[in-house]
């Protein structure tokens, strides 16, 4: 019986079409919700392997079922959409694509969050399973989600009959990549990404010409008064041990100069790592915009408007414990313990449809050099690109090689004859 750090080692899998795969897919980005393009080349590359694949689930999702006999099922995923980003990357793969929004708008395209990485990975892992059937059995199933970015992906595929397409997972995987040195795999037990709702507040006014204020009901001045009574929330109500952020993404009221507008709506953002917190926080709001409205006496109540949800990435510790000690085998040093991520997933939505336990890793991609660097000079803030920036690009080699190591390994940990 063979270490999994061995069998990786030995594995005599083709990952020659990693980068050129990975710079396609790099260069043609697709938004939410409009990955066709990008489905059918995973779907062509899965034409190579040994397995079922199964398309449009929830729109252009998919899953690839490699059946190895009986055993564990263990399933990993990986996300394929694009953001509405002009890139700044001056890569020779750059994209340059433009398309139409949701809004109708034209806007630039980038895969600015890493997904092209995230599925060339599971692709590569989906070679290495397939070249090592004779040291494992059981079901290993890639899962291909669209529509990360926007929250809805993951649920879609719930929705779009999931669990009667495929097995019950003993287990679910993912992995994200982030700012960190380069092939860094880090991993924690517990709540590791934050919970997320968004939500789209309607102030209802009273509009009135510019020269005439006093026969208004003035939303500008009251949602202005809201942001600023929003920001009390986190910082006179929730503890400084806890976590919570409630940013203001858009302010949006009236369209002339010399009009006092009927309306106004506020959009937010607000995220968590504890539910009960989170529940306290949003009752807040509620009194806080409500009060604000009733103070300057509006003849309507204000309208709430949640979206975009995202529930809390907990980790299960026995998974991570499991995991975490193949990780050490396979990477040495650079398997080390992550620290809390504010950013949210929809990945949860999968595992939870189950009722099965997960864990979702992330994987650093910034040049070694860069980030000691910055981190040398107390700038890593500053100097360092981050996820849904234009300037955001993997370093290629050690990203690819540790996002699908980790990709094979975490599985084999489960799959592997005698692990």
């Amino acid at each position: 019986m063979a270490a999994i750090d061995e069998l990786l080692t030995g594995a005599t899998a083709d990952l020659g079409f990693q980068e050129s795969f990975y710079q396609a897919m790099h260069k043609n980005p697709e938004l939410s919700g409009q990955e066709a393009e990008t489905a059918e080349m995973i779907a062509q590359k899965l034409a190579d392997f040994d397995c079922t694949v199964t398309r449009d689930i929830g729109g252009h999702g998919m899953v690839a079922v490699f059946d190895n006999g009986p055993g564990p099922v263990v399933l990993m995923r990986a996300d394929f959409d694009g953001l509405p980003v002009k890139e700044q990357t001056g890569a020779p793969f750059a994209s340059k694509k433009v398309v139409n929004g949701k809004d109708g708008n034209p806007t630039f395209v980038m895969h600015a969050c890493g997904h092209d990485m995230h599925t060339t990975a599971l692709l590569g892992a989906c070679a290495i399973l397939d070249s090592l059937r004779e040291n494992w059995s059981g079901t290993f199933i890639a899962l291909f989600q669209p529509a990360e970015e926007d929250s809805t992906g993951a649920q879609a595929m719930v929705d779009g009959k999931l669990a009667a397409i495929i097995p019950k997972p003993d287990v679910c995987l993912g992995q994200h990549v982030v700012p960190g040195p380069s092939g860094q795999v880090m991993t924690m037990p517990g709540a590791a990404l934050a919970a997320c709702d968004s939500l789209t507040i309607t102030i209802h006014g009273r509009s009135a010409h510019g020269s005439m204020p006093h026969n208004s009901i003035d939303p500008t001045f009251i949602a202005a008064m809201i942001v600023i009574r929003l920001q009390a929330i986190v910082g006179r109500e929730v503890s400084p041990e806890d976590f919570a952020v409630v940013s203001v993404g858009t302010l949006e009221s009236g369209h002339s100069n010399n009009t006092i507008p009927g309306e106004a709506k506020l959009t937010l953002n607000c995220r968590f790592y504890d539910e009960e917190l989170k529940k306290r926080v949003y009752r807040s709001i509620e009194r806080v915009v409500r009060a604000e409205c009733q103070a300057s006496g509006c003849e309507k109540e204000p309208d709430f408007e949640w979206f975009a949800h995202g529930e809390l990435t907990n980790n299960d510790p026995q998974v991570f414990s499991r995991v975490r000690a193949t990780f050490d085998k396979v990477f040495g040093d650079d398997s080390v313990t992550a620290t809390r991520w504010t950013a949210s997933e929809d990945f949860p939505f999968i595992p939870l449809a189950f009722g099965v336990p997960y864990l979702f890793w992330t994987v650093g991609v910034t040049p070694r050099t860069q980030w000691h660097t910055a981190e040398a000079h107390g700038r890593l803030d500053r100097d360092i690109p981050v996820n849904h920036m234009g300037t955001f690009l993997p370093s290629y080699v050690p990203g690819i090689q540790a996002c699908t190591k980790a990709a094979a390994a975490a599985s084999l940990t489960y799959l592997a004859h005698g692990h």
